[in-house]
């Protein structure tokens, strides 16, 4: 580690396209190895003890690599891991081109069908996709810790093939097979889902239906789902 408590930035992030800032990470745009790519990049937390923040870093930048690789080895996609970096904490990914949010595709659709009585009739097969991606992700004992139809990405398909689904953002992930867990993360989406694409319970259901239907371990973790959901209520209720 350098120094006086400060990580030595990549070169090459020293002109790579600085993308956004959140709490936790930057995310750049550059090249790697002549590929377009995206690099997230864990900055340090002044507020905590260095020891402490570079352990929490350095174990939330193994987790991210980790769920992503377990992902990919069953057949799911994920950006591809180019090079890790941990003396700066930097993660260099594939950059999915000719793509977009599966939150702007659904938003879109349900405009242009607004004068139909059931749009999210036409939203069905995509819906069905989503659950079967996320009963194999869970079967692997990936949490994502942050699903939403944001960090779902619709790749374009090669001529004559089918739109693929890229999960993203792995940066809340952990490796966990309590059903509990799944089931959080399940309550998680639908929370964002439901709030982000007004009047899609239908579709939402739809994904659930998939879900159960695709997954080994799907009893528990729907039970732990409606025990969450209960709770939530009862927590709104004393609000």
């Amino acid at each position: 580690m350098a120094s006086n408590n400060v990580i030595a930035k990549p070169e090459l992030l020293k002109t790579a396209e600085l993308l956004k800032q959140g709490a936790e990470a930057r995310i750049y745009r550059t090249v790697f190895l002549g590929r377009p790519t995206i690099v997230k990049e864990r900055f340090l937390k002044r507020y905590r003890h260095p020891l402490l923040d570079e352990k929490l870093t350095h174990r939330r930048t193994v987790q991210e690599v980790r769920s992503i690789l377990r992902c990919r080895r069953v057949g799911l996609s994920a950006p591809v891991v180019y090079f890790v970096d941990y003396s700066s904490h930097c993660i260099f990914l594939e950059e999915i081109v000719n793509s977009s949010t599966v939150r702007d595709h659904i938003a879109n659709a349900q405009l242009q069908l607004s004068g139909s009585s059931c749009p999210e009739m036409k939203l069905e097969h995509l819906a069905k996709k989503i659950g079967h991606i996320l009963a194999k992700m869970h079967d692997e004992d990936v949490i994502h810790g942050d699903l939403t139809t944001s960090n779902m990405l619709l790749r374009s398909p090669p001529k004559d093939g089918e739109s693929d689904i890229v999960l993203i953002d792995f940066g809340l992930s952990y490796i966990s097979a309590l059903p509990e867990d799944k089931g959080v993360d399940l309550y998680v989406l639908e929370k964002a889902f439901l709030s982000t694409h007004p009047k899609s319970e239908v579709l939402f259901e739809t994904l659930l239906k998939s879900y159960t239907a695709s997954s080994k371990k799907s009893g528990t973790v729907i039970k732990k789902l409606d025990e969450v959901r209960l709770r939530g209520r009862k927590r709104s209720m004393v609000g």
